[in-house]
């Protein structure tokens, strides 16, 4: 079996050291960070935010390494621009200013096309919208490979999704949730399950899609998993950003130990699992509201079950790939840890428990960030 390359993209809110709200400083630390990093610190929609990308790599190790050096680049240069880089699906506290949009082209013309979405009826930009993912790359994959592949995952991707659960808080409130980024992401447009359709019939929707105005072009396309339109990877997009570093790891390298699971039966003209869409619907909302505190839906039957169960049955399903790339080990120790201990939702809410103040979990998370 051939091992497949991966890499992460992770999105971080900066927050004021001092207040520990959202912060615009995005374009002074990308500069300061740039001579460093290059292309791998790049903007993101709005100033608050930033997104550091690795490159391709086949090692668990150097994945870990690199993503733990860019951290700590962004981290330095961010001190100087006195503030922080932190790792949750949303901000904890509300921002103090209001949010500006990145000076792009691009960014600007979205702003204007969806402004519904960002601003508010009387024309202030809505604090709600920053939302902070992790998007995990498999490769190399053709287009048309990298879409089939992505019809064979979208059962697995809710367990992904819970596992990956850390914004519980968003503007000093408990949402009740695991992932509110989920629910916040969703008003997006394409923002959900990748729906089945074959190269032609993808090809033809996304070109209605930004015909008729619902997307401005194709790298808009936001569901779960896509063929991405820039590298030769298949890109799944349901995690929330998460501090602990072997957390990213995790779902990493469970990302294409699935991927290279599946990848005998799409290349065997296999076709994908049917599963209704209320159904894979559910299984989402599922994971974003309780993580792996609660429930989930079984990927193969549909059927309810506790979502550490769920993580077990994927760790089973996914060792072909896990062992060809020498993971399986690995991927277990780290699991049972999160099990015993909690994701990232679960942290935050212990933080908040033992100081009762979101200052505290803001602090936590920062510190995780850039010292894992």
């Amino acid at each position: 079996m051939k091992t497949l390359t991966m890499g992460v993209e992770e999105e971080f809110v900066l927050v004021d050291r001092v207040t520990r709200a959202p912060v615009n400083r995005a374009p002074e630390v990308i500069r300061g960070a740039a001579g460093e990093l290059g292309g791998q610190v790049q903007a993101e929609f709005f100033n608050a935010q930033i997104e550091i990308c690795t490159g391709p790599t086949a090692s668990r190790d150097a994945l870990r390494e690199e993503l733990l050096r860019l951290r700590r680049v962004v981290g330095a240069v961010a001190r100087d621009a006195r503030c922080a880089p932190v790792a949750c699906g949303t901000p904890v506290l509300p921002p103090e200013e209001p949010l500006t949009v990145t000076d792009t082209e691009r960014y600007r013309l979205m702003a204007r096309h969806f402004s519904h979405l960002i601003t508010r009826e009387d024309g202030i930009p809505r604090d709600d919208g920053l939302v902070c993912g992790c998007h995990v790359h498999v490769g190399t994959l053709d287009h048309e490979r990298a879409l089939a592949l992505a019809m064979h995952m979208r059962p697995w991707l809710p367990v992904i999704q819970a596992l990956a659960g850390n914004s519980p808080y968003a503007h000093r409130q408990d949402t009740g949730y695991e992932s509110w980024r989920a629910v916040e992401h969703a008003r997006w447009p394409t923002v959900g399950p990748t729906p089945v359709l074959d190269e032609t019939q993808y090809l033809a929707h996304v070109a209605r899609l930004v015909k008729d105005g619902t997307l401005l072009d194709d790298r808009m396309v936001y569901w779960h998993a896509r063929p991405s339109e820039h590298v030769p990877t298949l890109e799944v997009r349901v995690a929330d950003v998460n501090a602990e570093l072997d957390t990213v790891v995790l779902l990493a390298i469970l990302v294409r130990g699935l991927a290279a699971t599946l990848l005998p039966r799409v290349d065997a003209a296999r076709q994908p699992p049917r599963i209704p869409g209320p159904t894979l619907l559910r299984a989402h909302r599922l994971a974003a509201e309780h993580g792996m505190r609660g429930i989930g839906l079984d990927p193969v039957d549909g059927r309810e079950r506790p979502a550490v169960e769920l993580v077990d049955t994927l760790l089973d399903f996914a060792r072909p790939g896990l062992d060809a790339a020498g993971d399986t080990d690995w991927a277990r120790a780290r699991w049972a840890r999160i099990r015993t201990e909690g994701g990232g939702a679960a942290r935050q809410r212990a933080v908040f428990r033992r100081h009762g103040r979101y200052s505290a979990v803001v602090d936590a998370l920062a510190t995780a960030t850039v010292g894992s």
